[in-house]
């Protein structure tokens, strides 16, 4: 199940979540938490959806369905935030991920004070595995721009998550360096070749690929390892529709079986 916020490209949120989701074997099941206006250079303008609205959607299938594990993105307010945790948690025993979409790839604000707060007071005691960007867990930890990620994944950790996965695409070097933390420290890196261009839904990917290796039963590590490996793929494969940023091929496998089969 992933809760998120619309983008009408399908670049990202609850699009991306989906594709990805089914790409990977799962069946998605969906809560639209806000609606934005959005284009493949950035976010326009964000509406959330009332709390009861997000949470009847949620109820309605969670009354009738097995979820073998959560993931959210943006929750579009701070009421959301606070009224979703109180359902989740009734379900601690399901893998959770939470990617915490504080800006888009511009910059624009995703997350309010409240919702941040809100994410580390409810959310980060229910994660099993949080998924920021080094930028957003500096800013999540209430580090400096340039404290060290370890300190700021122990920081997260004390707070509540089993597994906080940094990505470090905005870190300096020709190599992007992913950084699983876990249980006593104990510390996963994965290197992957840094690519050329800008992409759209990227953290979405990766965060929606990860739920959907834990809703098949892989252990956390193992499931991140696959997710990368698969969102690399995406990028590597991505495509440009417009004049804006790239949008990884989610479905990258279909096109080469198809290009295999013609030949």
């Amino acid at each position: 199940m992933t809760f998120a916020a619309t983008d009408p490209t399908g670049g990202a949120g609850l699009q991306a979540d989906v594709v990805t989701l089914a790409s990977l074997g799962c069946h998605p099941v969906s809560v639209t938490t806000a609606i934005t206006v959005q284009d493949t250079h950035g976010v326009r303008s964000v509406r959330a959806l009332e709390a009861n609205w997000v949470i009847e959607q949620a109820r309605a299938v969670l009354d009738e369905m097995p979820i073998a594990a959560f993931k959210l993105g943006v929750l579009g307010s701070v009421e959301n935030a606070t009224a979703l945790a109180e359902l989740v948690a009734q379900h601690r025993r399901t893998p959770l991920v939470l990617d915490p979409v504080l800006t888009s790839g511009r910059g624009d604000v995703l997350a309010s004070e409240a919702t941040i707060e809100a994410l580390l007071e409810h959310w980060l005691p229910l994660t099993t595995v949080l998924t920021p960007n080094s930028v957003e867990a500096r800013r999540l930890a209430g580090a400096s721009p340039s404290a060290g990620l370890d300190d700021c994944a122990a920081r997260l950790i004390a707070r509540g998550a089993a597994y906080v996965l940094i990505t470090g695409t905005h870190e300096p070097g020709a190599e992007v360096v992913n950084t699983l933390y876990g249980p006593a420290g104990a510390r996963h890196t994965h290197r992957w070749q840094r690519l050329v261009g800008t992409y759209h839904g990227s953290g979405c990917t990766l965060a929606s690929a990860v739920a959907a290796q834990l809703a098949l039963g892989l252990p956390v590590p193992d499931a991140v390892h696959v997710a990368q490996e698969y969102t690399w793929r995406t990028l590597a494969n991505g495509f440009r529709p417009a004049a804006g940023q790239h949008i990884p091929d989610r479905l990258f496998w279909a096109h080469q079986a198809k290009d295999a089969a013609i030949r």
